[in-house]
Order: structure tokens, then sequence, then C-alpha cells
């Protein structure tokens, strides 16, 4: 099921949608890894106000692939959006 309310903000989703929304993530996730083999890694995201970067306000999920050596250091993950807080 997708979500078809509309709501500004994923976080405003209600938990059915909610749930509705990670199985989806999780049949794409199972459909592009056995597509391409050398996914070997994911990053989900979901901005949540204009200062978290959202400019189209809806609910939009990013499920990103990611494999070895796509970038010099994954460490962090999506917190890289804050050097401060990127590496460990």
């Amino acid at each position: 099921m997708i979500p078809r309310r509309h709501v500004a903000d994923g976080l405003a989703l209600h938990q059915p949608e909610w749930n509705a929304a990670v199985e989806l993530l999780k049949l794409r996730r199972e459909q592009l890894s056995a597509q391409d083999p050398t996914i070997s890694g994911w990053n989900v995201g979901l901005n949540s106000g204009e200062a978290a970067g959202q400019t189209v306000f809806h609910a939009p999920w990013h499920l990103i692939p990611r494999r070895e050596e796509d970038c010099e250091e994954p460490r962090g993950g999506v917190r890289g959006v804050i050097p401060a807080h990127q590496s460990y």
C-alpha cells in the first residue's frame, strides 16, 4: 500500500501509513539488490522541514543504494550533512 493521503511532512503519517511506507522500502531494497549485486549498503532519508532540505512538502522517502568505495569516507552516513558530526 502506498499512502494516498497528502501530508506535508512524512512524520505526520499515521502508523498504518508509516508501516506501509517501510514495507515498500523493504520491497524496493530487495528488488534493487536482486538487479544490482554491487549494492552493499543503503541510506534511507526523510527530509522533514525546510531547514532539513525539504523543498516539496509531501512525504518523500529516499532509498539510496550504496556501493563499496562509492565515496571516500562513508562513515557517518546521512550525518554527513553536519561535517562536525560525520567523523567518529
